[in-house]
């Protein structure tokens, strides 16, 4: 009855995931898909019902495509749910085994496909930030916006990506190259200044994660994760697969954080969804652990791998009998959901991590943790939220998904900052073990609420933006109730002086008015040049800030309808997860994020000053 009512209420293009009920947390043999498909599936596919497509529809899809969707389209809230095996069990019982079309036709590719990188330009945006310190701030020379440039900034291209309803990944930019992934799992090389494809890569999952850039020989490797685990090197010039590597084999991992490069050593953080999948009432919880892997990007040798949590076991709550009655696992969790920053001065590795899925709570969730790069052993940790269990243990929720940020305050004291979704923005000494040196909060904060993906740092000022967003339930023209982002419910913008973390100003969120779908909400990270930080809304607005009170200098609405250079049809949404990349008198920012009731959309907008 309950998938059901998830199959009328989503939309849905297919529910072709259900819960999968593991007896142990141990690997199982997948259900064949017909198992699978009459356990999970038949209840929405079977009947007549003119929103949902029928079992003979989807028979007529390529699997390829099924599995897509299953794994990061319009199923996705529902296919967390399910086993990776089960997932593309069902897809193949269900599809056709032909490949899948494409509307992308050969006037989308560039006449010259010449991929050509220049590693002396400093114009490359590289990874998670511009520089290893994970600030996300721009210098005027390589930003090449002042301003005044910022205020006449109109848009200049829009890329589509075919097929999909989030648009999350963070570009890199190389002399005038970008390379980005999608939903879809395609990885795309563009010209800066038109757009046009160089060539593409299908990788195993969908691509969020940034892309990264190095030398290789005589020429370049670019590196990146997908959202089932493995990790890429292709030849950038070219596309061609140089390795790949399934990180962890835990059947929820997902790369979503860019690695850490130094020294021909890739240094990648892993996260999961097994908090997603064990909400359902007979999932055995919980067996993940976050960990930093590293990698040698030479060949994709693992040379070590740090876990954030020890290995998981049966959890005895008394008489050797287990909660309800069921096996519970623990410990479990901490994952690390950002990029990793290095310390050259300590020789440090620094990352945050995310919240314990099951007990027993662990001192290196919620935290800030220092590693070795030579061996991967945890050298010291500071924790924030002590017992934070979620959602077994009903416990907040409040993980770090930002980047550490190394930093130095003006009268030259090392601090590590830290934004965590409790909305508190944290300075921590590296000196003291990470001793929290201030505190301050900045909004409300909560599972989906506070600092979700990362903070900016000027040299002066720390800037926060907050999500705090939340949901409502309404009637839609049909009269099926419906979850939407409450219109009038989170936002707002913070800058903090690094020094002690007292507030020198705060913008309110953006007023949503009648906008459809509009939540002012602000999760996606924050960039910052000279008199300026950008920041994204989940109603879709994109907006420039003055760094010296706060006031809004430029906006774009980005939740509308575009006509791309690639043919695709495409429309802008939420904005959520990197943010804006700017560089070279441009503005790069993905649109579109369905998750938690987020505006769905499939589309790369470039910026660049009305001359």
């Amino acid at each position: 009855m309950l998938l059901r009512a998830t199959c009328l209420t989503t939309g849905c293009l297919g529910i072709l995931a259900a819960i999968a009920i593991l007896p142990t947390p141990a690997a199982m043999a997948a259900g064949t898909g017909e198992e699978v498909y009459a356990k999970r599936c038949a209840a929405c596919h079977d009947q007549a019902n003119p929103r949902i497509p029928s079992r003979e529809s989807l028979k007529k899809i390529p699997a390829t495509r099924i599995l897509r969707v299953m794994d990061f389209g319009v199923m996705m809230q529902v296919a967390y749910q399910l086993t990776r095996q089960d997932r593309e069990a069902v897809a193949k019982f269900l599809g056709t085994e032909a490949a899948e079309t494409t509307a992308i036709g050969p006037e989308a590719f560039c006449k010259d496909r010449t991929v050509s990188i220049n590693d002396k330009s400093k114009f490359a945006w590289n990874g998670w930030s511009l520089k290893p310190d994970n600030a996300r701030f721009v210098p005027p020379d390589v930003a090449g916006l002042n301003i005044d440039q910022v205020r006449k900034l109109k848009l200049k291209w829009a890329f589509g990506y075919e097929g999909d309803v989030n648009a999350f990944a963070q570009p890199a930019f190389f002399d005038g190259q970008v390379f980005v992934g999608s939903a879809r799992g395609t990885v795309h090389a563009l010209r800066a200044d038109s757009g046009c494809i160089q060539w593409t890569y299908e990788a195993h999952g969908p691509v969020r994660s940034a892309m990264i850039v190095v030398p290789n020989g005589s020429r370049h490797a670019l590196l990146f994760g997908d959202q089932i685990g493995w990790y890429y090197a292709l030849e950038a010039e070219t596309g061609k697969l140089l390795w790949s590597k399934r990180i962890d084999d835990h059947d929820t991992a997902r790369l979503t954080g860019a690695a850490l490069v130094r020294n021909g050593i890739a240094y990648v953080p892993v996260a999961s969804w097994e908090e997603t999948r064990s909400s359902g009432a007979d999932y055995v919880c919980c067996t993940f652990r976050g960990s930093l892997a590293a990698l040698r990007i030479r060949d994709g040798e693992q040379i070590w791998k740090s876990y954030m949590v020890g290995e998981p076991a049966p959890v005895v709550i008394e008489q050797g009998k287990t909660a309800s009655g069921k096996s519970k696992w623990g410990p479990s969790g901490a994952s690390i959901w950002s990029t990793p920053a290095y310390d050259e001065k300590r020789n440090l590795i620094y990352v945050t991590t995310g919240d314990n899925f099951s007990l027993p709570a662990t001192l290196t969730s919620d935290a800030l943790v220092a590693i070795d790069p030579s061996n991967g052993k945890i050298v010291w940790s500071s924790q924030t939220t002590a017992n934070d269990v979620s959602p077994s243990e009903r416990g907040p929720d409040v993980d770090f998904g930002a980047a550490p940020i190394l930093a130095t305050t003006p009268d030259g004291r090392d601090l590590v900052l830290g934004g965590q979704k409790s909305a508190m923005v944290y300075a921590f000494d590296p000196d003291k073990k990470g001793e929290i040196v201030w505190q301050t909060r900045v909004g409300r904060g909560g599972a989906t609420g506070g600092v979700q993906w990362g903070l900016s740092f000027d040299g002066r000022n720390v800037y926060a933006a907050v999500s705090d967003g939340a949901g409502k339930r309404v009637t839609d023209e049909s009269g099926r109730s419906v979850r939407i982002l409450d219109p009038a419910v989170g936002g707002g913008l913070t800058a903090l002086k690094v020094s002690d973390g007292s507030k020198v100003w705060f913008a309110p969120p953006a007023d949503c008015g009648t906008r459809p779908g509009c939540s002012p909400a602000q999760s996606a990270a924050l960039t910052s040049l000279p008199g300026v930080v950008f920041s994204g809304t989940l109603g879709g607005l994109l907006r420039a800030y003055s760094t010296e009170d706060g006031k809004v200098l430029w906006e774009y609405d980005t939740a509308h309808d575009f006509q791309t250079v690639n043919g695709v049809k495409a429309k802008g949404g939420a904005i959520d997860g990197p943010g804006a990349l700017v560089i070279k008198g441009m503005v790069f920012v993905n649109s579109g994020y369905s998750r938690f009731g987020g505006l769905p959309g499939n589309v790369l907008l470039a910026f660049a000053p009305e001359q």
